[in-house]
């Protein structure tokens, strides 16, 4: 199992690169060439059976989530000490990791058994048009339905602000203010007045908690403090957490109620390839069925921002019952970063 592990981390570290974290693309690789059984903790994770990769266990991800909350909520200043914004050489910051896996043994352990699980803030720059343009259909007070929501950060979204270009959009006082590189041109602005908000999750946070909120921030990247700001704003902003469950089964409920005079939007981001087959037909049929029974004054919106194969980001699209004229499937609105950091609108 020894091999596979590695190469997971080495792969790990070069995509958190990618994503602009210089700090994990350092941590990952040290851990590929340097893991040796010396501790319970170590052992455990070179004995990880499975597939350790990304799309299954992200065993590199559980770790680096656990020592990162130990830096996070401040229990071990020996790993504060080694973690950014302080800078160390890889022999400073490999033992200061060795000792935390002693040190923090039952606590690191119990992380471990527990999957990744991130928030992430930055992808309302692209929900947030997605959802002006839903409105230019069908100008309405919004439901937000979110599945696969997390902590539910997102369900906040219509009490973010935006930058785009030299224009900033949403309340003026928000402590979240998001700033996508924009590419394209853009939907018209407008309010998004929100009467009802819930979300979904097999395992979720609840931002409210403590505990939840510590592992939001855990699973951040330690050198990405825009991403810990953002994070921070939107959980001052949250009132409540996602309702636990399947998301089939909660948004059959949740379409079950017709809500006259307002657009049910629902959406995921990045959540759908995680859905078991089931679950994800289940959802499809869910949303086919509403949708035939939706009426100009009870229209819905379903808005995905999931990867579709292409290398270029992930696919922005839209898909509203009753049908606008000429419109008879989804629309592809943009293409987007998957941390949100930049969108390319094309409609």
């Amino acid at each position: 199992m020894t091999q596979p592990l590695r190469t997971a981390f080495r792969d790990q570290g070069t995509a958190c690169a990618m994503l602009g974290s210089p700090f994990m693309g350092r941590l990952m690789p040290l851990f590929a060439a340097r893991l040796q059984p010396t501790s319970a903790v170590a052992r455990r994770i070179l004995e990880w059976p499975g597939d350790v990769g990304p799309g299954a266990q992200s065993v590199p991800l559980r770790t680096a989530g656990a020592l990162h909350g130990l830096v996070v909520d401040g229990t071990d200043a020996g790993l504060v000490a080694a973690y950014p914004p302080n800078t160390v050489n890889d022999d400073q910051l490999w033992e200061a990791v060795e000792a935390a896996f002693l040190r923090h043994e039952a606590r690191i352990m119990a992380w471990l058994d527990q999957a990744p699980q991130t928030n992430e803030v930055r992808r309302a720059g692209a929900l947030i048009p997605a959802i002006w343009w839903a409105l230019g259909q069908y100008e309405r007070p919004v439901i937000l339905s979110e599945l696969g929501a997390s902590g539910g950060l997102n369900l906040s979204l219509d009490r973010f602000a935006i930058e785009i270009g030299a224009r900033r959009f949403g309340p003026k006082d928000s402590p979240v203010v998001l700033h996508p590189d924009w590419t394209g041109s853009r939907p018209v602005p407008r309010d998004i007045t929100v009467t009802d908000r819930a979300g979904v999750d097999i395992n979720p946070l609840d931002p409210t908690d403590p505990r939840g909120a510590l592992r939001l921030r855990a699973f951040l990247w330690p050198d990405q403090p825009e991403r810990m700001a953002l994070t921070e704003g939107a959980i001052a902003l949250a009132r409540t957490g996602p309702d636990p469950g399947d998301a089939a089964v909660w948004l059959e409920d949740r379409l079950a109620i017709r809500r006259p005079g307002h657009l049910h939007i629902v959406y995921n981001t990045i959540a759908w390839q995680y859905f078991p087959d089931e679950t994800q037909a289940r959802a499809r049929a869910a949303l086919q069925g509403a949708g035939l029974r939706a009426t100009a004054d009870a229209p819905l919106a379903h808005i995905a921002m999931e990867g579709d194969g292409d290398p270029g980001g992930a696919a922005l699209t839209a898909r509203i019952w009753p049908a606008p004229a000429g419109q008879d499937g989804p629309v592809t609105l943009a293409r987007a970063d998957y941390h949100g950091r930049w969108v390319d609108w094309r409609v």
